[in-house]
Order: C-alpha cells, then structure tokens, then sequence
C-alpha cells in the first residue's frame, strides 16, 4: 500500500507541474489558466488527502501493535 499511494503522490505532483506551464500568469482567470488552477487545485487535494491515508495507517499500524 505505501508503494501504491507513493506513485499516486507522484503522479499528483507531476499533474500540478504540468498545469503550472499551463497557466498564463497575464491573465490567471481567464480560459485555459483557469482550467489549469482548478487542476492544481484538485491535485493538490489529492496529495493531502494521501498523505493524511498514509498517516492512517501508520497510527493504525501503531495501535495494533500495541494491543
């Protein structure tokens, strides 16, 4: 599982690197730029909430070998 969200975590960061060379930063609302922020918005989501996963599952991990 943690190869698994790894590649997913790269993948997000690959997605947010390429809708950065997307934006045109003249105009940051307008067309294709917009497309591209809602992109990295959406990709930057994706990273958190992997990474809050992964968190998960290292307390569960600990909570189990406790008991």
């Amino acid at each position: 599982m943690k190869i698994f969200t790894s590649i997913l975590v790269l993948l997000a960061l690959a997605l947010i690197i390429f809708n950065i060379t997307l934006l045109d930063f003249q105009n940051p609302l307008q067309g294709d730029s917009m497309v591209a922020f809602i992109g990295i918005a959406a990709a930057f989501c994706a990273v958190l909430i992997l990474l809050i996963f992964r968190i998960s599952k290292k307390i569960e991990e600990k909570m189990n070998d406790q008991q």
